[in-house]
């Protein structure tokens, strides 16, 4: 190849990149104003709890067609088979004879979207194959696990054309749209400061009954627990960040600048096996090395100067809570993220997980109950949906995640989360793992949109 034709093709290449998503052909940016009739084929890799929950969503959905499933796993594709049995539909194509069987189902020329539900290490992977089978990939959280995977979702996705999905689905909280819709309406004034997190103790998750994890254990057992064991890092930092990312504007105007993170010291899962009734001090999981800090602090600052405060906190014993909060000029608003108000303590006393401050709208210098600003600030989606949302799971936000992602692909658009935000959220992972390993030095995020967050439009749900 001479060096006019190189200079050629590396310029077309410079040029696509440059563009971004804004060039990417037949693809809209924002959401279509058309009734949605199209009938689309949506797949799926991975069927366990999450896959699952998205088929049988899919099944619910007019004007949609279910015709290949994978898993290596054929219990979970004989399962997902007696769903789609259930909700009328045939059996699925089933592709199950080793890990790399999604690479045959995706040569299939009549799908249009795949959703993604399979351990961390196999989402860039896989979605990235989806992308350039020429469909759209919808990949669970995180989608990332290192900064090189999270260029590879984007670089793949302005390349081919495909967007690309993050299954967010706490962006959906009908608390957290109605606070979306409070900071976009300047109730809380100029904001300043958030709090997020993955609070959760996930210690029966993280090892079956019996302490088995790894190989010969029995559900996210299987895979989860290794990243305990090999990485010191905030590991699952989406839930959290995906709501403060909308309302701080993210990739939109605003971007992530750097962060330092801290760990504390990991103890928590080897005091965990030596308490359990079928462990011990002499269990041999107890003499492992873990590595991942009990609880993992990640300080981020913006580009336009404001401050978020990220934990994970997975492997000591505590009730769940995504420990939300946002502050601005004009006051703040706290929440856990599970949309709900008053709750009872173990003493009959009433705990307030969502409560609000407004200078001069509260009464008097103190807190005020958060849902009837809730139903004030309602966001439209859950005024017209609530219904069918709440027979959905986790208190109806898969219900909106899921039907985002088909609607995408009706509408042949971007999705409402793209593989900007993607790849921003989930580079939290390795910033975080870096930034601990050297002292918690800054460490800065890559611009992933290439300085298109300067003018990109506020997301819009």
């Amino acid at each position: 190849m001479n060096s006019k034709v190189k200079r050629r093709a590396f310029l077309k290449t410079s040029i696509i990149a440059g563009a971004g998503l804004s060039a990417m052909p037949g693809i809209v940016l924002g959401k279509s104003t058309e009734k949605i009739s199209r009938k689309v084929n949506i797949a799926f890799i991975g069927l366990g709890g999450r896959g699952i929950g998205h088929l049988i969503r899919t099944a619910k959905t007019e004007n949609v067609m279910i015709s290949a499933i994978c898993d290596i796993d054929v219990a979970r594709i004989e399962l997902a088979q007696k769903r789609l049995l259930e909700y009328g539909y045939p059996k699925a194509t089933a592709y199950s004879k080793n890990e790399f069987s999604f690479e045959d189902m995706l040569k299939r020329d009549d799908i249009d979207g795949v959703i993604i539900s399979t351990p961390w290490l196999w989402h860039t992977r896989m979605a990235v194959a989806t992308m350039k089978a020429g469909k759209y990939a919808g990949v669970e959280v995180s989608a990332a696990n290192t900064i090189e995977e999270c260029w590879d979702l984007v670089n793949t996705s302005e390349e081919t054309g495909m967007p690309c999905m993050i299954l967010e689905n706490v962006n959906y909280g009908r608390q957290g749209l109605a606070i979306l819709n409070m900071v976009k309406q300047g109730v809380f004034g100029i904001p300043v400061h958030a709090t997020c997190g993955y609070r959760h103790s996930l210690l029966g998750v993280k090892f079956n009954k019996d302490l088995k994890f790894g190989e010969g254990a029995k559900g996210e057992a299987v895979w989860r627990t290794q990243h305990s064991l090999k990485r010191n890092a905030d590991v699952y930092p989406t839930h959290g960040v995906g709501p403060i990312a909308a309302m701080l504007d993210i990739n939109r105007g605003n971007r992530f600048q750097y962060l330092t993170a801290t760990a504390s010291k990991a103890v928590g899962l080897k005091d965990y096996i030596e308490e359990h009734p079928n462990g011990g001090k002499n269990h041999p999981h107890a003499q492992l090395p873990w590595k991942q800090g009990d609880i993992i602090t990640s300080v981020i600052k913006t580009a336009n100067e404001e401050t978020i405060i990220v934990r994970h906190d997975c492997n000591l014993p505590r009730p769940y809570s995504l420990d939300f909060s946002l502050q601005g000029t004009d006051g703040l608003v706290e929440w856990d993220g599970l949309n709900r108000g008053l709750i009872k303590s173990s003493d009959s006393s009433e705990i307030n997980p969502a409560r609000i401050f407004i200078e001069g709208k509260t009464p008097g210098h103190g807190w005020e109950e958060l849902d009837a600003w809730v139903k004030k600030y309602d966001h439209p989606l859950w005024q017209k949906y609530e219904e069918e949302a709440n027979k959905s799971s986790h208190n109806g936000i898969d219900f909106f995640v899921t039907r985002e992602f088909i609607n995408s692909v009706k509408e042949k658009r971007q999705p409402v989360m793209d593989v900007y935000d993607a790849a921003a959220w989930s580079a939290i992972t390795p910033l975080s793992e870096a930034s601990i390993a050297t002292g918690s030095a800054p460490q800065y995020f890559p611009d992933f949109t290439r300085g298109k967050w300067i003018k990109r439009k506020p997301i819009d749900f």
